[in-house]
């Protein structure tokens, strides 16, 4: 089994689900971002952030029908949720309880200028409203929320636009915050930026949105995609005239779907007078030769909403535990405890010393850390191979503690290969400490 010493690298990709996916959403997020996560070495995480459409989106039946198509959308597209952490962001009931422990170390200074919060109230200012005119406490706190869904899962790196790299900074000094105040607890993450991932313009030669209303449907069926494609705005230059390429719209939104060769096929075309209406069928040829597989799977996905349900609720399962023992453990960093255990201080009965098992972590000369479980006279029952940080180490003896033999089973590969009467001596050890502790918060 491989060892932790080649950690994998985390990936987080969030996905809010504030409107029907579209063309650009693919070129520019979906398909890139599918192909990433199988990459060798990557751990992908990908969540619907529906906690944060709720900032934008006040109409439950929108939000509930955004959320099923793009959850369909990605699931079309080929993110196999095998192989990725697919979940929905309100399922982790731990993000929301971070997020106040973020909140505690956030300054405001530093959510005053977040870019969103800014804008809003340079547009009140400039409409002559008063500055906080329908800013919400969720649009101000929105970072925090961001902050919380990366650093829940220690994510290595988060694909983020140019205009969305502030919340990553904001995320690391929250990091840096809580770990100055409570210990090492979070990995500092860090934005990745793909520039070679085309953005796509829109119908009027925009950068395709929403908010303009130049959108091309990505799964709409053939007819309506032919009849969108056949509404791109163009020059009045007839058939044989020379076209250039250079600022059309349609041949950016070409060149994102086609071969090099293809692309060539078409610059050529341009060249020798190609017709606009010759041009956008050789578009939208290409497109549906692309989409047309993933609209099919997309449509059995819509019109089985069950089967999407079933996959989100597997995938927050699987979210959950790494989020349930890391909760615990920060829990315990910020100081709520069981109250027991800290009567033998201000003069309080002391509970009798009893020998038990324990967990003995350490870090080594390689750089990596480790831990052993000791039994009750000190003999080593259990040994951990190399962790990157003292947070994987952490959430590993957090759910040996909590899961016990189900845990020896779950993190085989991040420990050393142990006997049968060694598994079983560990087991009894983690059944002993268990007791233990319970012992002492019900005394």
């Amino acid at each position: 089994m491989a060892s932790s010493s080649s950690a994998p690298l985390r990936v987080l990709t969030g996905i809010t689900p504030s409107g029907t996916p579209h063309l650009g959403n693919y070129v520019g997020s979906i398909r890139h971002s599918v192909r990433q996560s199988v990459a060798p070495g990557v751990e992908s995480f990908f969540f619907l952030a529906d906690y944060h459409a709720l900032i934008k989106v006040q109409e439950p039946a929108l939000i509930q029908r955004s959320t099923l198509e793009i959850a369909a959308s990605w699931l079309a597209c080929g993110l196999d949720p095998e192989r990725v952490t697919f979940y929905r962001q309100s399922d982790i009931a731990e993000i929301t309880e971070l997020t106040w422990f973020l909140t505690c170390v956030t300054g405001k200074g530093v959510l005053n200028r977040a870019h969103a919060y800014k804008a809003q109230l340079d547009k009140n200012v400039a409409k002559g409203e008063d500055p906080d005119s329908d800013v919400t406490a969720g649009l101000f706190m929105y970072p925090v929320l961001m902050g919380a869904d990366i650093l829940m899962f220690n994510a290595h790196k988060v694909p983020v636009g140019r205009d969305q790299v502030q919340h990553i900074e904001m995320a690391r000094d929250m990091a840096q915050r809580f770990n100055h105040q409570y210990g090492e607890h979070f990995t500092l993450p860090d934005a990745e930026i793909d520039d070679a991932v085309a953005t796509l313009p829109g119908l009027d030669g925009r950068k395709m949105s929403k908010s303009y209303g130049n959108t091309i449907a990505l799964f709409a069926p053939r007819a309506q995609l032919q009849k969108q494609i056949a509404s791109i705005v163009t020059d009045s230059r007839a058939p044989g005239e020379p076209k250039d390429t250079e600022g059309s719209a349609l041949f950016q939104i070409y060149q994102a779907f086609a071969s090099a060769e293809e692309t060539e096929t078409l610059r050529k075309a341009y060249v020798d007078g190609i017709g606009w209406g010759d041009a956008k069928q050789m578009l939208f040829e290409r497109i549906d030769r692309e989409v047309a597989p993933l609209r099919a799977r997309y449509d059995e996905l819509m019109n089985n909403p069950a089967e999407i349900e079933r996959i989100l609720l597997i995938g927050a399962e699987k979210a959950r535990k790494l989020s349930r023992p890391f909760m615990t453990e920060l829990r315990h960093a910020v100081g709520l405890r069981n109250l027991a255990a800290g009567r033998d201080k201000g003069g309080a009965r002391k509970a009798a010393k009893v020998a038990k098992p324990s967990f003995k972590q350490y870090r080594e000369r390689d750089g990596l850390f480790y831990f052993k479980l000791l039994d009750a006279s000190g003999a080593a029952l259990l040994q951990s191979r190399g962790f990157a940080s003292p947070q994987e180490a952490g959430r590993a003896i957090a759910a040996l503690q909590q899961q016990r033999g189900a845990a020896l089973t779950a993190l085989a590969d991040q420990l050393e290969p142990v006997g049968t009467e060694e598994l079983s001596a560990a087991n009894a050890a983690l059944e002993a400490l268990a007791e233990a502790t319970t012992a002492t918060s019900g005394s």
